[in-house]
């Protein structure tokens, strides 16, 4: 027992940093972001003995995160959201302006259902194929799919004609 949890705990050590940046991607708040993190690698330290190895227990804890923050935003009431019928000026060129863009993008990001934004995450910030996505999320690959033009549908309702330039912009790494 001590050995499988000394690898449980060079696990969690190693990936903590990518896990916390993937839970808040989808939280939008660092302490939720926290609580997701802490709630994954609960549940995956129960399951370590299945899990076998550190790819099974790295995909096992993102699914848990993906999962858990889901159930949390049902459960929450969507009245919290706030509408807005302005969308600002976004000015280009300058540093101060590219954090502008990726404050008023993640907003936006916010906004969108909970599976959308989970979709969105995984595939252009993550980097991950539709296939992947839809293992993580326990769903096929059409529902992925819909799920990702209904969120980039939606992003350029509100982002205006120049969404793909400003989500291009915002999102390169």
């Amino acid at each position: 027992m001590a050995d499988e949890s000394g690898g449980f705990a060079q696990f969690a050590t190693s990936r903590h940093r990518a896990l916390y940046r993937y839970a808040y991607l989808l939280a939008g708040e660092r302490g939720l972001a926290e609580d997701l993190v802490q709630e994954a690698l609960t549940k995956t330290y129960v399951a370590w003995r299945r899990l076998h190895d550190s790819a099974n227990a790295d995909a096992y804890t993102r699914k848990v995160i993906t999962n858990t923050a889901i159930t949390w935003w049902r459960r929450k009431s969507w009245h919290s959201e706030r509408p807005r019928d302005d969308v600002p000026e976004l000015p280009t060129g300058h540093h101060d302006d590219n954090v502008t863009a990726r404050l008023w993008l993640w907003e936006e990001l916010q906004a969108l259902p909970p599976r959308q934004r989970a979709v969105l995450v995984l595939r252009y910030y993550e980097d991950l194929t539709e296939r992947e996505a839809a293992a993580l999320l326990g769903c096929s690959i059409g529902t992925v799919k819909s799920q990702t033009a209904h969120g980039l549908k939606k992003l350029r309702a509100r982002l205006g004609p120049d969404a793909v330039l400003i989500m291009e912009t915002v999102v390169a790494k």
